[in-house]
Protein backbone atom coordinates (compact mmCIF):
# COMPACT_ATOMS: atom_id res chain seq x y z
CA UNK A 1 0.00 0.00 0.00
CA UNK A 2 2.80 2.37 0.93
CA UNK A 3 4.66 1.54 -2.27
CA UNK A 4 1.57 2.13 -4.34
CA UNK A 5 0.97 5.48 -2.68
CA UNK A 6 4.60 6.48 -3.22
CA UNK A 7 4.41 5.46 -6.86
CA UNK A 8 1.21 7.47 -7.28
CA UNK A 9 2.82 10.55 -5.75
CA UNK A 10 5.88 10.18 -8.00
CA UNK A 11 3.68 9.76 -11.03
CA UNK A 12 1.69 12.84 -10.09
CA UNK A 13 4.83 14.94 -9.73
CA UNK A 14 6.17 13.58 -13.02
CA UNK A 15 2.97 14.52 -14.83
CA UNK A 16 2.94 17.96 -13.24
CA UNK A 17 6.60 18.40 -14.14
CA UNK A 18 5.93 17.43 -17.75
CA UNK A 19 2.97 19.81 -17.92
CA UNK A 20 5.06 22.59 -16.44
CA UNK A 21 7.83 21.84 -18.90
CA UNK A 22 5.33 21.75 -21.78
CA UNK A 23 4.09 25.22 -20.86
CA UNK A 24 7.58 26.73 -20.67
CA UNK A 25 7.94 27.73 -24.28
CA UNK A 26 10.87 29.02 -26.28
CA UNK A 27 9.78 31.96 -28.41
CA UNK A 28 11.96 33.03 -31.31
CA UNK A 29 11.85 36.66 -32.47
CA UNK A 30 13.94 39.28 -34.23
CA UNK A 31 14.33 43.02 -33.78
CA UNK A 32 11.71 44.75 -35.92
CA UNK A 33 10.36 47.95 -34.33
CA UNK A 34 7.50 48.48 -33.61
CA UNK A 35 6.70 44.77 -33.49
CA UNK A 36 9.60 43.40 -31.49
CA UNK A 37 12.57 45.16 -29.95
CA UNK A 38 14.38 45.72 -26.67
CA UNK A 39 13.99 49.02 -24.85
CA UNK A 40 15.64 49.71 -21.49
CA UNK A 41 16.38 46.01 -21.18
CA UNK A 42 12.73 44.98 -21.60
CA UNK A 43 11.10 43.08 -24.45
CA UNK A 44 8.58 45.41 -26.04
CA UNK A 45 6.60 46.02 -29.20
CA UNK A 46 3.22 45.07 -30.63
CA UNK A 47 4.13 41.39 -31.05
CA UNK A 48 5.68 41.18 -27.60
CA UNK A 49 2.60 42.69 -25.96
CA UNK A 50 0.37 40.30 -27.90
CA UNK A 51 2.57 37.38 -26.84
CA UNK A 52 2.27 38.46 -23.20
CA UNK A 53 -1.52 38.60 -23.50
CA UNK A 54 -1.57 35.12 -25.07
CA UNK A 55 0.69 33.73 -22.37
CA UNK A 56 -1.59 35.12 -19.67
CA UNK A 57 -4.65 33.68 -21.38
CA UNK A 58 -3.09 30.25 -21.95
CA UNK A 59 -1.14 30.13 -18.68
CA UNK A 60 2.19 29.92 -20.48
CA UNK A 61 5.65 30.46 -19.17
CA UNK A 62 8.03 31.43 -21.96
CA UNK A 63 11.55 32.60 -22.68
CA UNK A 64 12.59 34.88 -25.54
CA UNK A 65 15.22 33.78 -28.02
CA UNK A 66 16.16 36.88 -30.02
CA UNK A 67 17.83 36.10 -33.36
CA UNK A 68 20.17 38.39 -35.27
CA UNK A 69 18.51 37.70 -38.63
CA UNK A 70 14.96 37.08 -39.78
CA UNK A 71 15.96 33.82 -41.44
CA UNK A 72 17.51 32.57 -38.20
CA UNK A 73 14.23 33.20 -36.39
CA UNK A 74 12.29 31.14 -38.92
CA UNK A 75 15.03 28.52 -38.95
CA UNK A 76 14.57 28.02 -35.21
CA UNK A 77 10.94 27.11 -35.86
CA UNK A 78 11.80 24.80 -38.73
CA UNK A 79 14.42 22.85 -36.74
CA UNK A 80 12.12 22.86 -33.69
CA UNK A 81 14.61 24.61 -31.40
CA UNK A 82 11.81 27.14 -30.78
CA UNK A 83 8.16 26.41 -30.04
CA UNK A 84 6.96 29.42 -31.97
CA UNK A 85 8.15 32.62 -33.62
CA UNK A 86 6.52 36.04 -33.51
CA UNK A 87 7.44 39.40 -35.04
CA UNK A 88 6.37 40.74 -38.44
CA UNK A 89 6.14 37.31 -40.10
CA UNK A 90 4.22 37.39 -43.36
CA UNK A 91 2.01 34.41 -44.06
CA UNK A 92 3.06 33.19 -47.50
CA UNK A 93 2.40 30.04 -49.52
CA UNK A 94 6.08 29.05 -49.52
CA UNK A 95 6.38 29.41 -45.75
CA UNK A 96 3.17 27.45 -45.24
CA UNK A 97 4.94 24.42 -46.73
CA UNK A 98 7.68 24.64 -44.11
CA UNK A 99 5.77 25.62 -40.95
CA UNK A 100 2.31 26.23 -39.54
CA UNK A 101 0.73 29.61 -38.90
CA UNK A 102 -1.85 31.01 -36.56
CA UNK A 103 -4.73 33.05 -37.87
CA UNK A 104 -3.59 36.55 -38.97
CA UNK A 105 -2.56 38.85 -36.13
CA UNK A 106 -1.90 41.98 -38.25
CA UNK A 107 -2.84 43.26 -41.70
CA UNK A 108 0.06 44.98 -43.40
CA UNK A 109 1.63 45.44 -46.82
CA UNK A 110 4.61 46.97 -48.57
CA UNK A 111 5.37 50.65 -48.98
CA UNK A 112 8.16 52.90 -50.26
CA UNK A 113 10.30 55.13 -48.06
CA UNK A 114 12.40 57.89 -49.61
CA UNK A 115 14.64 60.70 -48.31
CA UNK A 116 12.58 63.66 -47.13
CA UNK A 117 14.14 66.04 -49.65
CA UNK A 118 13.08 63.72 -52.48
CA UNK A 119 9.38 64.27 -51.80
CA UNK A 120 8.44 67.32 -53.81
CA UNK A 121 5.08 68.75 -54.72
CA UNK A 122 4.23 71.07 -57.61
CA UNK A 123 4.77 74.63 -56.34
CA UNK A 124 3.56 77.77 -58.09
CA UNK A 125 6.00 79.86 -56.05
CA UNK A 126 8.88 77.62 -57.05
CA UNK A 127 7.80 77.87 -60.70
CA UNK A 128 7.59 81.69 -60.51
CA UNK A 129 11.05 81.88 -58.93
CA UNK A 130 12.69 79.49 -61.38
CA UNK A 131 15.66 80.58 -63.45
CA UNK A 132 13.95 79.56 -66.69
CA UNK A 133 10.93 81.73 -66.00
CA UNK A 134 13.11 84.71 -65.08
CA UNK A 135 14.86 84.36 -68.43
CA UNK A 136 11.53 84.18 -70.26
CA UNK A 137 10.25 87.28 -68.43
CA UNK A 138 13.47 89.13 -69.19
CA UNK A 139 13.19 88.31 -72.88
CA UNK A 140 9.55 89.43 -72.91
CA UNK A 141 10.44 92.76 -71.30
CA UNK A 142 13.27 93.24 -73.78
CA UNK A 143 10.93 92.54 -76.71
CA UNK A 144 8.30 94.95 -75.38
CA UNK A 145 10.84 97.68 -74.70
CA UNK A 146 12.48 97.16 -78.07
CA UNK A 147 9.12 97.16 -79.86
CA UNK A 148 7.98 100.27 -78.01
CA UNK A 149 11.18 102.16 -78.80
CA UNK A 150 11.00 101.08 -82.43
CA UNK A 151 7.45 102.43 -82.54
CA UNK A 152 8.79 105.68 -81.05
CA UNK A 153 11.27 105.92 -83.92
CA UNK A 154 8.49 105.49 -86.50
CA UNK A 155 5.78 107.54 -84.78
CA UNK A 156 7.51 110.36 -82.90
CA UNK A 157 6.78 112.90 -85.63
CA UNK A 158 3.28 111.60 -86.45
CA UNK A 159 1.68 110.51 -83.16
CA UNK A 160 1.58 113.09 -80.32
CA UNK A 161 1.91 110.32 -77.70
CA UNK A 162 5.40 109.49 -78.99
CA UNK A 163 6.51 113.08 -79.40
CA UNK A 164 9.06 112.95 -76.58
CA UNK A 165 12.79 113.13 -76.12
CA UNK A 166 14.72 109.85 -76.00
CA UNK A 167 15.37 109.96 -72.26
CA UNK A 168 11.66 110.57 -71.66
CA UNK A 169 10.28 108.20 -74.27
CA UNK A 170 11.47 104.77 -73.08
CA UNK A 171 8.81 104.14 -70.39
CA UNK A 172 5.79 105.58 -72.31
CA UNK A 173 6.90 103.51 -75.31
CA UNK A 174 7.26 100.37 -73.18
CA UNK A 175 3.89 101.07 -71.56
CA UNK A 176 2.25 101.48 -74.95
CA UNK A 177 3.70 98.15 -76.17
CA UNK A 178 2.64 96.39 -72.94
CA UNK A 179 -0.95 97.66 -73.26
CA UNK A 180 -0.94 96.70 -76.93
CA UNK A 181 -0.01 93.12 -76.04
CA UNK A 182 -2.31 92.80 -73.03
CA UNK A 183 -5.31 94.89 -74.00
CA UNK A 184 -4.98 95.32 -77.76
CA UNK A 185 -3.61 98.85 -77.54
CA UNK A 186 -5.03 102.36 -77.29
CA UNK A 187 -7.45 103.24 -80.03
CA UNK A 188 -6.73 106.96 -79.74
CA UNK A 189 -2.98 106.26 -80.03
CA UNK A 190 -3.18 104.09 -83.13
CA UNK A 191 -0.01 104.22 -85.26
CA UNK A 192 -0.24 106.62 -88.19
CA UNK A 193 2.81 105.77 -90.28
CA UNK A 194 2.85 102.67 -92.55
CA UNK A 195 5.84 101.16 -90.72
CA UNK A 196 4.25 101.93 -87.36
CA UNK A 197 1.01 100.19 -88.35
CA UNK A 198 2.90 97.12 -89.61
CA UNK A 199 4.88 97.00 -86.38
CA UNK A 200 1.69 97.36 -84.34
CA UNK A 201 0.09 94.40 -86.14
CA UNK A 202 3.26 92.32 -85.61
CA UNK A 203 3.24 93.12 -81.91
CA UNK A 204 -0.46 92.22 -81.53
CA UNK A 205 -0.01 88.89 -83.33
CA UNK A 206 3.20 88.08 -81.43
CA UNK A 207 1.42 88.81 -78.14
CA UNK A 208 -0.51 85.55 -78.60
CA UNK A 209 2.78 83.67 -78.64
CA UNK A 210 4.17 85.63 -75.67
CA UNK A 211 1.17 84.73 -73.48
CA UNK A 212 1.37 81.10 -74.62
CA UNK A 213 5.08 80.97 -73.75
CA UNK A 214 4.42 82.27 -70.23
CA UNK A 215 1.65 79.74 -69.64
CA UNK A 216 3.65 76.84 -71.05
CA UNK A 217 6.75 77.82 -69.09
CA UNK A 218 4.95 77.93 -65.74
CA UNK A 219 3.24 74.60 -66.45
CA UNK A 220 6.42 72.87 -67.57
CA UNK A 221 8.44 74.11 -64.61
CA UNK A 222 5.79 72.88 -62.17
CA UNK A 223 5.59 69.52 -63.94
CA UNK A 224 9.34 69.02 -63.94
CA UNK A 225 9.49 70.07 -60.31
CA UNK A 226 6.92 67.43 -59.46
CA UNK A 227 8.53 64.49 -61.25
CA UNK A 228 12.28 65.15 -61.44
CA UNK A 229 14.22 62.86 -59.16
CA UNK A 230 11.15 61.88 -57.16
CA UNK A 231 9.65 58.48 -56.38
CA UNK A 232 5.88 58.36 -56.06
CA UNK A 233 5.06 54.79 -57.07
CA UNK A 234 6.53 51.42 -57.99
CA UNK A 235 6.98 52.52 -61.60
CA UNK A 236 9.35 55.27 -60.46
CA UNK A 237 11.80 52.76 -58.94
CA UNK A 238 13.32 51.69 -62.25
CA UNK A 239 16.82 53.10 -62.52
CA UNK A 240 16.89 54.16 -58.86
CA UNK A 241 19.06 52.81 -56.04
CA UNK A 242 16.54 50.63 -54.20
CA UNK A 243 17.15 48.59 -51.06
CA UNK A 244 15.30 45.86 -49.21
CA UNK A 245 16.02 42.84 -47.02
CA UNK A 246 17.04 39.61 -48.70
CA UNK A 247 14.51 36.77 -48.92
CA UNK A 248 11.69 39.08 -47.81
CA UNK A 249 8.31 39.42 -49.48
CA UNK A 250 9.51 42.83 -50.69
CA UNK A 251 12.54 41.21 -52.37
CA UNK A 252 10.31 38.66 -54.07
CA UNK A 253 7.98 41.42 -55.27
CA UNK A 254 10.84 43.49 -56.72
CA UNK A 255 12.21 40.43 -58.47
CA UNK A 256 8.84 39.79 -60.10
CA UNK A 257 8.71 43.39 -61.30
CA UNK A 258 12.32 43.12 -62.55
CA UNK A 259 13.40 46.11 -60.46
CA UNK A 260 17.07 46.06 -59.56
CA UNK A 261 17.78 46.42 -55.85
CA UNK A 262 20.42 45.92 -53.20
CA UNK A 263 19.92 43.09 -50.71
CA UNK A 264 20.66 43.63 -47.02
CA UNK A 265 20.98 40.95 -44.38
CA UNK A 266 18.94 42.86 -41.83
CA UNK A 267 17.03 46.00 -41.00
CA UNK A 268 19.89 47.87 -39.32
CA UNK A 269 22.37 47.70 -42.23
CA UNK A 270 19.63 48.71 -44.66
CA UNK A 271 18.64 51.74 -42.58
CA UNK A 272 22.30 52.65 -42.11
CA UNK A 273 22.75 52.70 -45.90
CA UNK A 274 19.66 54.91 -46.12
CA UNK A 275 21.10 57.33 -43.55
CA UNK A 276 24.34 57.46 -45.52
CA UNK A 277 22.36 58.50 -48.62
CA UNK A 278 23.33 55.35 -50.49
CA UNK A 279 19.71 54.58 -51.40
CA UNK A 280 17.06 56.51 -53.31
CA UNK A 281 14.28 54.35 -51.86
CA UNK A 282 13.55 51.43 -49.56
CA UNK A 283 10.76 48.96 -50.23
CA UNK A 284 9.71 46.99 -47.18
CA UNK A 285 6.92 46.36 -44.68
CA UNK A 286 4.82 49.51 -44.36
CA UNK A 287 4.40 49.58 -40.54
CA UNK A 288 8.13 49.12 -39.92
CA UNK A 289 9.15 51.85 -42.36
CA UNK A 290 6.40 54.16 -41.06
CA UNK A 291 7.60 53.67 -37.49
CA UNK A 292 11.17 54.53 -38.49
CA UNK A 293 10.04 57.58 -40.50
CA UNK A 294 7.92 58.84 -37.59
CA UNK A 295 10.56 58.31 -34.90
CA UNK A 296 14.27 57.88 -35.50
CA UNK A 297 14.14 58.97 -39.13
CA UNK A 298 11.53 61.73 -38.88
CA UNK A 299 13.93 64.36 -40.27
CA UNK A 300 15.43 62.30 -43.06
CA UNK A 301 12.70 59.94 -44.25
CA UNK A 302 9.23 60.22 -45.74
CA UNK A 303 6.69 57.65 -46.86
CA UNK A 304 5.46 57.95 -50.42
CA UNK A 305 2.73 56.25 -52.40
CA UNK A 306 0.13 53.95 -50.91
CA UNK A 307 0.43 50.50 -49.39
CA UNK A 308 0.58 47.73 -51.98
CA UNK A 309 0.83 43.92 -51.94
CA UNK A 310 -1.37 43.55 -48.90
CA UNK A 311 -0.27 40.73 -46.61
CA UNK A 312 -1.04 39.30 -43.18
CA UNK A 313 1.33 38.61 -40.31
CA UNK A 314 0.94 35.50 -38.23
CA UNK A 315 2.61 33.49 -35.48
CA UNK A 316 4.78 30.68 -36.87
CA UNK A 317 4.94 27.17 -35.36
CA UNK A 318 6.76 23.96 -36.24
CA UNK A 319 4.70 21.81 -38.60
CA UNK A 320 2.09 19.84 -36.68
CA UNK A 321 2.46 21.87 -33.49
CA UNK A 322 -0.36 21.20 -30.99
CA UNK A 323 -0.17 24.86 -29.91
CA UNK A 324 -1.80 26.26 -33.05
CA UNK A 325 -5.41 25.50 -32.11
CA UNK A 326 -5.05 26.87 -28.58
CA UNK A 327 -3.43 30.05 -29.89
CA UNK A 328 -6.17 30.58 -32.48
CA UNK A 329 -8.87 30.24 -29.85
CA UNK A 330 -7.00 32.62 -27.53
CA UNK A 331 -6.59 35.16 -30.35
CA UNK A 332 -10.32 35.10 -31.00
CA UNK A 333 -10.96 35.66 -27.31
CA UNK A 334 -8.51 38.61 -27.23
CA UNK A 335 -10.30 40.21 -30.16
CA UNK A 336 -13.71 39.69 -28.60
CA UNK A 337 -12.83 41.13 -25.18
CA UNK A 338 -11.05 44.17 -26.67
CA UNK A 339 -7.53 43.27 -25.56
CA UNK A 340 -6.25 43.04 -29.13
CA UNK A 341 -7.67 46.49 -30.00
CA UNK A 342 -6.08 47.97 -26.90
CA UNK A 343 -2.65 46.63 -27.90
CA UNK A 344 -3.15 47.81 -31.48
CA UNK A 345 -4.06 51.36 -30.39
CA UNK A 346 -1.01 51.49 -28.15
CA UNK A 347 1.35 51.03 -31.11
CA UNK A 348 -0.54 52.22 -34.18
CA UNK A 349 -3.43 54.39 -33.01
CA UNK A 350 -7.07 53.84 -33.86
CA UNK A 351 -7.75 51.57 -36.80
CA UNK A 352 -9.43 53.04 -39.87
Amino acid sequence: MTRALFALICLTFAVLGQQSQAQTLTVSTVTRPPFSFVEDGAQTGFSMDLLEALAESLNWDYSIQRSDAFGDMLGAVQNRSADLAIANISITASRETQMDFSQPIFEAGLQIMVPSDAVRRPSLLHALLSRELFIAIGLAFAILLGGGMLMWVFERRSQPYFDRKLDEAWFPSFWWALNLVVNGGFEERMPRTPFGRILGVVLVVSSLFIVSVFTARITSVMTVDAISGSVNSINDLYGKEVGTISNSTAANFLNRREIEFTNYDGLDPMLEAFRNEELDAIVFDAPILSYFAAHEGRRIASMTGGIFLRENYGIAFPTGSPLVEDVNQALLALREDGTYDEIYRKWFGARN
